[in-house]
């Protein structure tokens, strides 16, 4: 099967790269810019014509979009190209999925929650919350999709990270390196997730076909649960950056546009349920990707 990927210069895209290697399936890593030493093909997913070229020309049959407007402050400010990328474009790649019998594989966010309080994991079937641009224009995505008709996996994710970009991690190793205090908010709780077991659980559901008769939306972080503040102690911990006095504090004491969500625990049973996938705890896959950071 040839299955294109977007977004494949991000985070999750590198990492969808890796663990590919040695599929037997054809994948097409594409994004809109190149970068030196990664094979890319150039594609404008918000071109409904460029997509449906290239889904003809290499006859795919299964989009992963890891393509994506992360930028949830700038957002508030941007929403005109916020909207383009995370509701219009979604709207592309399943029109062309839908039109030859295809699947698209689409990442969410734990920002389609937060508007109404709640202190229990997200399941679901749950109602969409979302406080600003980026939240709203990713329901959008994930309401175009099941407009569509298409064969689809919706996969909410939160609090990504890897050793690929700008992340909180890598953030956070150079902050503890070489600030002697440092103030992070403990008043927001949820779940890392390092982008390479996203990237394992989508590419087992793809390569072993368990998404057949399997549509629907579902949720996947790592195990666990801590707050801003906690993870950063563990960043420093694992760095040995013991210099640096972390302090918590309050939301509210780093004015943002946007409320962001207070709660984004993902209740991942279905996900497991359903693929048999296995999800590591949050503190080991960080212990990985920090290793690996230092390789």
């Amino acid at each position: 099967m040839n299955i294109l990927v977007t977004g494949a210069n991000g985070q999750l895209g590198n990492e969808m790269r890796i663990v590919t290697r040695n599929s037997c399936d054809t994948y097409i890593f594409t994004d809109v810019v190149e970068l030196d030493g990664l094979q890319t093909s150039l594609l404008d997913i918000t071109s409904l014509d460029a997509v449906q070229t290239i889904v003809r020309e290499h006859d795919v049959k299964c989009i992963i979009n890891c393509a994506a407007y992360t930028n949830v402050d700038k957002a508030e400010t941007d929403e005109e190209l916020c909207r383009l990328l995370n509701a219009t474009a979604v709207n592309n790649l399943a029109i062309a999925m839908k039109n030859v019998d295809g699947l698209l594989i689409h990442i969410s966010t734990d920002y389609v929650f937060g508007g109404d309080p709640y202190n229990t994991p997200c399941k679901e079937a749950q109602k969409g919350t979302p406080t600003g641009v980026y939240g709203h224009t990713k329901l959008e995505g994930e309401n175009n999709i099941l407009a569509s008709g298409c064969q689809h996996i919706i996969i909410r994710t939160a609090w990504l990270y890897s050793e690929f970009g700008k992340n909180f991690v890598k953030t956070m190793l150079s902050l503890t390196a070489n600030k002697p205090q440092l103030k992070v908010v403990f008043d927001q709780v949820g779940t890392p997730t390092y982008a390479y077991d996203l990237a394992l659980a989508i590419y087992e559901i793809v390569n072993e076909r368990k998404y057949v008769g399997n549509d629907g939306i579902y949720h996947f972080s790592n195990e666990g649960v801590c707050s801003w503040y906690d993870f950063t102690k563990r960043i420093a911990e694992y760095a040995g950056h013991t210099e640096c006095d972390i302090q918590p504090c309050h939301s509210d004491e780093f004015p943002s546009p946007v409320k962001r969500p207070s709660y984004s625990v993902l209740d991942k049973t279905k996900i497991k349920q359903t693929f048999g996938v296995k999800v590591p705890y949050w503190t080991e896959s960080l212990k990985v990707c920090m290793r690996n950071i230092k390789e």
